[in-house]
């Protein structure tokens, strides 16, 4: 599906939605635990289906409470596949208690990296094998380092050289694994599967390698509220992780997407609009909230306040932004939203030490490259990076021509918001896409207003 966007001033109040990165890893440790859950105010959208999916397939019982009531007002529920009610408001989840299913059937992540690898360490605590596969970029990303040390723990993998369809079968011996992890997903994975290894197994990984930090730090305090017991290196270097441990029921709300809020931030830097975030709580463990101090180095304003316990921040650019060098290593899913930063900045944006934006759902270094050329904006590919040499507020193209989104969510938000400052409109193709993490985003720029 194209979209098409006509240049025009963004501004209006916009609630974030939730955190793509929370709802999954509570949806996975309520999926695993004892007792019932209830998961507040969750993110609804294609990734976090196909994570609801995958815990069910695993045994677990979820039921999605949406904002809507019959006739009696009575609250009404129901599963994926039926008539959608909007908006959801609840995940009730009954746990298996650590006891994992073993479906014959080849489960299916969608496009969801996340669950994949997740589901991935997960099935090794199983004792009969699980097939995963996934949509067509899914396929083309590599497990292959994860599926290595499964095998050093004990598993039985089988894979397509590293890709899905991937089969692995228990049980977790436990023992030791070095593992490189260029994404985080790898090792929150082993993190996430160790404690409910048997009791005589004890984990030991070695990391030589780390990017996306702040996900660890994330997927950690989900552990620590868990009362997991376990060692680590300051640096992340080292864990020591027994097993014979549990999970219990959780009752948590998701906090808003530091991610998702980049991209109405950024649309209304770019049009010269002003936009009212909330939901946001800048204390959360995630790292794309360093999106907004990007913004403020570059000349924009983000203005955070806090009203009876109620956060906003506030977004706006009252002059000509600047250009800058930003290490992205611990937040590679920004590079798209800053690449178009770079774009409309004055002088030269160097996105650097990133080289893991390049195993997302795409290469989004070499795809935001190609897509910017298209637009008139120079840039130069680095192995790790990116440099954009801005145009000081204005895209050089006179008449936009067809952009390509490539199927990648991020990457459809972005060229979007860039759209927003054109001198014409612009097409995007596979628009669909940004429902993968922001159901409605599309929409929400085209009104023109987010009121």
């Amino acid at each position: 599906m194209n979209t098409i966007i006509t240049p025009h001033k963004f501004s209006g109040v916009v609630r974030i939605p939730a955190s793509k990165s929370h709802t999954i890893r509570a949806l996975l440790i309520a999926s695993l635990a004892e007792g019932e859950s209830r998961i507040y105010e969750p993110l609804e959208s294609l990734d976090a289906a196909s994570c609801v999916q995958i815990c069910r397939a695993l045994g677990a019982d979820i039921i999605e409470i949406y904002g809507t009531t019959d006739n009696t007002g009575q609250e009404m529920s129901c599963e994926t596949g039926s008539i959608r009610k909007s908006p959801l408001r609840e995940y009730r989840v009954r746990g298996i208690g650590g006891k994992i299913a073993c479906p014959q059937i080849p489960l299916d992540t969608g496009n969801s990296g996340t669950t994949l690898f997740f589901a991935l360490a997960l099935a090794a605590l199983g004792k009969s094998p699980i097939t995963f596969t996934g949509d067509e970029q899914i396929k083309r990303r590599s497990a292959g380092t994860l599926l290595a040390s499964l095998n050093d723990l004990g598993a039985d993998v089988a894979s397509n050289e590293g890709y899905v369809p991937a089969t692995v079968c228990g049980p977790w011996r436990g023992g030791h694994t070095s593992i490189e992890c260029p994404t985080s997903q790898y090792l929150s994975a082993l993190l996430l599967a160790a404690p409910l290894a048997p009791a005589a197994a004890v984990t030991e990984i070695d990391v030589p390698l780390l990017y996306e930090k702040p996900y660890i730090e994330m997927t950690l305090s989900y552990l620590q509220a868990q009362r997991i017991t376990f060692e680590c290196a300051e640096d992340f270097s080292y864990f020591r992780i027994p097993g014979g441990q549990h999970y219990n029921a959780v009752s948590r709300v998701v906090p808003a997407d530091f991610s998702s809020a980049a991209f109405p931030a950024l649309a209304a830097v770019v049009s010269g609009g002003t936009a009212i975030l909330t939901g946001l709580d800048p204390q959360d463990t995630q790292g794309d909230k360093f999106f907004f101090d990007m913004l403020t180095q570059m000349g924009a304003e983000a203005r955070w306040e806090n009203t009876d316990g109620a956060n906003t921040v506030t977004v706006l650019c009252k002059r000509r932004l600047s250009g800058g060098i930003f290490d992205l290593n611990n937040t590679p899913d920004m590079l798209p939203a800053a690449c178009i930063l770079g774009a409309y900045a004055q002088g030269e944006t160097y996105l650097v030490n990133v080289e893991n934006a390049r195993i997302k759902e795409t290469d989004r270094i070499a795809v935001m490259a190609r897509e910017l050329g298209k637009l008139g904006v120079r840039c130069r590919e680095l192995s790790d990076g990116i440099v954009i040499q801005g145009s000081g507020g204005k895209i050089p193209c006179q008449k936009a021509p067809l952009l390509d989104g490539h199927g990648d969510h991020r990457i459809v938000m972005a060229l979007a918001c860039a759209a927003l400052g054109m001198q014409g409109p612009s097409e995007i193709s596979d628009a669909e896409a940004a429902d993968v993490t922001y159901p409605g985003f599309l929409d929400l720029l085209r009104a023109g207003n987010a009121d």
